[in-house]
């Protein structure tokens, strides 16, 4: 297992060089992935993403608030195999408004500029993912844990 500094650095790169992770939410009791563009915070305890009001993925959130996301770098190469890094990461979405949403849309926006109208829209929620642990795994079969939250 690597020590926290490490494994933070690792997770700390994937947030900031991935532009989009996998969110996955309970669809009546089974998982439902979704690609997401998002951003985390500098203290990776938050992680914030955009949806549409009207989509699977707003319900989903709306009917239970557990989520997962996987971040990783592959290029689907033979080489990701020793190389490539993935970080599961488990925690609680909430839909946020008011203040909270404009600094969340900040962070979020700081990342991904082009996405101002889709973010701002009426009709898109801005989401809070407050964030329990990273699960990485990285050379293949490595796996340690970083938890953010106590």
């Amino acid at each position: 297992m690597e020590d926290a500094v490490a494994l933070e650095q690792v997770v700390r790169k994937l947030a900031d060089t991935q532009r989009l992770a996998v969110l996955c939410t309970d669809e009546r009791g089974s998982p439902y992935a979704s690609l997401i563009a998002f951003a985390a915070a500098p203290d990776l305890k938050t992680l914030v993403f955009a949806t549409p009001r009207p989509t699977r993925k707003y319900a989903n959130l709306s009917g239970n608030p557990r989520v997962s996301l996987l971040l990783d770098n592959r290029s689907n190469r033979e080489e990701d195999f020793a190389e490539a890094a993935a970080a599961t990461i488990l925690g609680n979405a909430r839909e946020v408004a008011g203040e909270e949403r404009e600094s969340c849309l900040a962070l979020l926006l700081g990342k991904h500029p082009s996405l101002s109208s889709f973010a701002r829209s009426p009709n898109s929620a801005v989401f809070r993912v407050e964030v329990e642990a990273y699960y990485v795994v990285n050379r293949f079969q490595s796996v340690s844990e970083l938890h953010v939250r106590r």
